[in-house]
């Protein structure tokens, strides 16, 4: 009977494949006077030749020659369904050949085709938004802002209709995306002064067009310019605007912007509802090695470190990495910031239990210490980047950071060495980000928090005093007296008031500032409590008040029993059978809370 036929071991190829790896396998000499029939194949038949050809690796120099016609990899790109597939190949044709990304560049040239009719220029137009998208999926920011600039060019030669506007604002959405990852602010402001003036264009000729993307880029431009109130306003607008029938991407890039809005608000609850439905719908529409989806990964590893879930974050942030490593070279900008990520996820980890130079087992990446993925990310970012660019900052204080913490448990001389080494650092970081934000930025604040942490670890304790008071300035005169960050430089001057300098009464007040600020934000669980309860605990016995040093020593066995339930009783970081909710039910729970 038939159900009962036991399946072949070995299933024989199908017609198809036959004639595929046919092709494949002649394309030495034989092979070179049908190449340029190539073209003229189905998209999806012509893309299985050359990634099988590319597989097999025995052609490299025709591959490297082939995908370097923009006639041919336009016509790859348009087969959405094997986008990682493409990112392999292009990723490992760049690394092969320098110029490879630039010879795509020139041969996209709009400035031939000004006098051709409409069809043709809309043709070009699109084929320069999809190579624009793929090279920014890739982390080739300069090139594909390069691209997008040509496009935009031919958009604003027909700009007589609201459909020609509407197609001006997608490049300018296109732009301002590349232009804020690549920490463009000069560029990207402008960019954003130009979309807006499209958008009074529209609303007043009363066309119908959805905004949800681009109010999502203008959030992103304003967190990364660590401006928190705009960074959530234009989020708001953005999920206000998100509609059923929007691509999935566009949905998945407003939830997952929106969530880290709420996190810098502190809206925890909210942040995770978006960002859960953001990484069940990249998870069904995108391959698990998809840059959607990694993105989704990396933004819900920031929310759960935010939200005191660090072990989860670790492995989130992990995962990650690892799933860009197996799209992209690991000199790849993309990797680069995943490393870094994972190395202050790893750095925060470890900063609980104080081991900072254990290597962690069943690692999935082979950079096993937060030491050592800083290094190889700045290693690769430092190659890749201007070495004035802003986003060294990060990482130089991600490594910073690291030092700091393996000096304080070294020898007295390496000690000294690695603290002058840490202090270089977070100069450089300061010195970057205030060229790029000036005085009055949260990033700036934090980075004299860290000055101020470095000082005390060095001995330096007036520096280290001002340095926390600039921070909780900055911080108050932004975020306002309650938010978390000013929280946490009140935690750090408390510090330094009650081991170093004996500011006993100066430090209990702000001790206990802190601590109502952390119970109002995360409950009596939140892992940050336990320096504020041992800093008390301190200060009470160098005060000789027995009556309060035993209260707080009650308090934080109580904090430990809870800290201990609290952990127990975290979900997985992530449900593998979780599916999205119907977007309205999702933006009905947002907004009703």
């Amino acid at each position: 009977m038939a159900e009962n036929v036991e399946p072949l071991v070995h299933s024989p190829k199908s017609l198809y494949e036959l004639c595929v790896a046919r092709i494949v396998a002649s394309t030495g000499g034989d092979f070179i006077p049908y190449l340029d029939y190539l073209i003229y194949l189905p998209k999806e038949v012509m893309f299985d030749v050359y990634y099988q050809v590319y597989k097999a690796g025995t052609h490299p120099f025709f591959i490297l020659t082939e995908l370097c016609r923009f006639e041919v990899f336009s016509k790859m790109l348009a087969v959405t369904s094997r986008r990682v597939d493409l990112f392999k190949c292009f990723e490992d044709c760049a690394q092969s050949v320098p110029r490879f990304k630039d010879e795509l560049i020139i041969q996209y040239s709009p400035c031939s085709c000004v006098n051709v009719n409409l069809a043709a220029r809309e043709r070009l137009i699109n084929a320069g938004l999809i190579l624009g998208g793929f090279l920014s999926d890739a982390g080739w920011y300069p090139q594909s802002e390069n691209i997008l600039l040509k496009c935009l060019r031919l958009c604003l030669l027909s700009s007589s209709t609201p459909q020609h506007w509407c197609r001006i604002l997608e490049c300018y959405h296109r732009l301002l995306h590349v232009q804020a990852a690549y920490c463009s602010f000069k560029c990207a402001e402008e960019t954003q002064n130009c979309a807006l003036v499209i958008v009074k264009r529209l609303k007043e000729a009363k066309f119908d067009c959805n905004y949800a993307a681009l109010y999502s880029e203008f959030s992103m431009l304003h967190y990364m310019r660590n401006e928190y109130d705009e960074t959530y306003r234009w989020s708001i607008k953005a999920l206000k605007q998100l509609k059923p029938t929007l691509p999935a991407r566009i949905t998945i890039d407003v939830l997952r912007q929106a969530a880290k809005s709420c996190v810098l608000k502190r809206k925890l609850q909210k942040a995770g509802l978006l960002i859960r439905q953001a990484l069940y719908l990249a998870r069904q529409e995108f391959e698990k090695n998809h840059p959607v989806y990694t993105n989704v990964l990396i933004d819900y590893g920031y929310y759960l470190l935010n939200f005191d879930s660090l072990f989860h974050s670790v492995n989130v942030y992990e995962e990650a990495l690892s799933l860009r490593k197996s799209v992209f070279s690991e000199f790849n900008l993309n990797v680069a910031l995943a490393l870094e990520n994972f190395a202050y996820a790893l750095y925060v980890h470890e900063y609980t239990s104080g081991s900072f130079e254990v290597a962690r087992s069943q690692c999935l990446s082979p950079y096993s210490t937060s030491r050592e993925c800083v290094l190889k990310a700045r290693d690769t970012m430092e190659s890749l980047l201007p070495g004035d660019h802003l986003l060294l900052a990060s990482t130089r204080r991600v490594h910073a950071l690291i030092l700091e913490e393996i000096a304080i448990n070294d020898t007295a001389l390496m000690r000294t060495s690695l603290l002058i080494a840490a202090a270089n650092l977070h100069r450089s970081a300061l010195n970057l980000s205030r060229k790029a934000f000036g005085e009055s930025n949260v990033q700036i604040a934090k980075h004299y928090g860290n000055l101020g942490r470095l000082y005390q670890s060095m001995g330096k304790f007036q520096e280290a005093a001002a340095m926390h008071t600039k921070a909780i300035r900055i911080k108050e005169e932004l975020l306002g007296p309650d938010d978390f960050e000013v929280g946490l430089s009140i935690g750090h001057l408390a510090s330094l008031y009650n081991f170093d300098m004996k500011r006993y009464e100066d430090a209990e007040r702000l001790y206990h500032r802190s601590i109502a600020i952390n119970l109002k934000l995360f409950g009596e669980s939140y892992s940050g409590l336990e320096y504020d309860y041992r800093g008390l605990i301190h200060l009470y016995t160098q005060m000789h008040e027995d009556d309060k040093k035993m209260e707080y020593e009650t308090t934080l066995i109580n904090w430990r029993i809870l800290r201990f339930e609290h952990i127990q009783a975290e979900d997985p970081p992530i449900d593998h059978q979780g599916r999205p909710l119907p977007l309205e039910e999702v933006l009905d729970a947002f907004f009703s809370t």
